[in-house]
């Protein structure tokens, strides 16, 4: 049993990263950590790093980011277990459902939404998830 334990304990954690981003910075993008995948807190920006008017684009931008991160590792949302998402404005928690609903296949992870004074930039929303083959 001591030796089971010791050896989760020294799992092998990889840093993922999406296509076209490359390693650095002072976090990775997700990690993959003995079958499960922690995604890290993905913003709503457009591919030139723009803050979209509308909020769901921004939606579905952080979402399409969570996508090729986890396609990175070969999971998908079907693969997701957990997800966290932070709102500056909880009056835009059903616009945020109807995107995240069109995204994310029944049966849905289990979720957590909480609202926040301020995220990064002109970010309103931040989305991580956890997934598990």
């Amino acid at each position: 049993m001591l030796l089971l334990l010791s050896a989760s304990a020294f799992a092998e954690k990889k840093p993922i990263y999406p296509p076209g981003q490359k390693p650095g910075g002072n976090f990775s993008p997700a990690i993959l950590s003995d079958g499960t995948l922690y995604v890290s807190g993905q913003v709503g920006r457009d591919k030139d790093g723009n803050y979209p008017e509308k909020f769901e684009d921004e939606v579905k931008y952080a979402l399409d980011a969570i996508a090729d991160t986890m396609k990175a590792a070969g999971f998908t949302f079907k693969d997701a277990v957990a997800v966290q998402v932070y709102l500056t404005d909880m009056e835009l928690f059903a616009r945020m459902n109807t995107v995240y609903t069109s995204v994310i296949p029944e049966p849905r992870p289990a979720r957590t939404t909480v609202g926040v004074s301020k995220l990064v930039g002109k970010a309103r929303i931040e989305i991580t998830v956890t997934a598990r083959k």
